[in-house]
């Protein structure tokens, strides 16, 4: 299937599933949270991705998240489908019905916890991105799945005619650059605290996670550099610094981000599913630390913030186990 352009968008949010104290997914909150980035600029949604607690998700609250995504964005952002499966077969479903169920398009991860080589890897994709007329976005995140996508595969994969994109959370500015040169594909950054020097080099957006907190500053990074303004992406970039270094750095993104935004009343509950867990005492003051440095982040008021650790500490165990293997 041949896609025009970038069928994704630009600032694209690897959104959070806000749960209930008991670790049910919130719908509600689901909805009020969509909305609230989009308003605030995301063109993009990436539900079930890894900020989204794909491991711990069922299948039908994935597909559930996609439908809730669509009515939600009403066509103001496209709706992108993350996560997948390290089983070929499981991740060809999933992805057949996120399509019936309204996908824009998908997320691929590279095969986890399996290690394949990189034939397998190219099998992997190709079979997933055979099976589905949907546009497809590599993610290459070696630090989570064991195994980068190596540069010779990338190559090879670009000539699918599916495969349109790829997220890139690897660090390796010198092979983002080569395949930029060597391919058609849209890059997107997958480093919250490299998307301005990812698209300094020619990246099409980024799907982040402090975005979930403040989707408008990476609006103004993405469109100053549109406009070729290199002097007001680098004032978003430095006014973001220390809040990105409160979600990245010092607990999981997901952890950090519901602690957060339970903090801006934007969510009702920080609850993560287990094996993740909020963070503990020390990781909290850390957190709250770096928040009290956060300056004119427009969507990021902390001067009401309230935190609480007692809501955050543990994790839960859901009714319903999740299905990705």
């Amino acid at each position: 299937m041949t896609h025009s352009g970038n069928p994704f968008g630009q600032v694209l949010v690897a959104l959070i599933t806000p749960m209930t104290a008991d670790g049910e997914v919130d719908w509600p909150a689901v909805e009020k949270h969509i909305d609230h980035v989009v308003s605030a600029g995301a063109d993009g949604i990436v539900v079930t991705g890894t900020t989204g607690e794909t491991s711990t998700l069922t299948d039908p609250e994935k597909l559930r998240l996609v439908e809730v995504g669509k009515d939600v964005a009403a066509g103001r952002a496209k709706i992108i489908t993350g996560g997948g499966s390290n089983e070929t077969a499981h991740a060809i479903e999933l992805y057949k019905a996120s399509e019936k169920a309204g996908a824009d398009g998908i997320m691929i991860v590279t095969p986890y916890y399996n290690k394949p080589t990189q034939a397998g890897i190219l099998t992997h994709f190709r079979l997933v991105a055979d099976a589905t007329d949907l546009p497809v976005i590599l993610y290459d995140i070696p630090g989570r799945t064991g195994v980068p996508i190596k540069y010779e595969t990338i190559l090879r994969l670009a000539k699918h005619p599916n495969i349109l994109a790829i997220k890139d959370a690897k660090g390796d500015f010198s092979e983002v650059s080569r395949v930029l040169n060597q391919t058609d594909l849209l890059y997107f950054s997958g480093d919250d605290a490299n998307v301005l020097p990812h698209m300094a080099i020619g990246a099409s957006g980024l799907i982040g996670v402090t975005a979930n907190i403040a989707a408008g500053p990476y609006r103004t990074i993405v469109d100053a550099v549109n406009r070729g303004d290199l002097a007001a992406a680098t004032a978003a970039h430095k006014s973001l610094e220390p809040l990105v270094r409160a979600v990245m750095t010092h607990v999981p993104g997901t952890v950090a981000a519901k602690y957060i935004l339970h903090g801006l009343g934007r969510i009702g509950s920080p609850r993560v599913r287990l094996p993740l867990v909020g963070p503990e005492e020390w990781e909290a003051a850390v957190i709250e630390d770096e928040l009290a440095l956060v300056r004119d982040v427009p969507g990021a008021d902390f001067s009401n913030f309230r935190p609480d650790r007692n809501a955050a500490a543990g994790g839960a165990l859901p009714k319903v186990h999740g299905t990705t293997r």
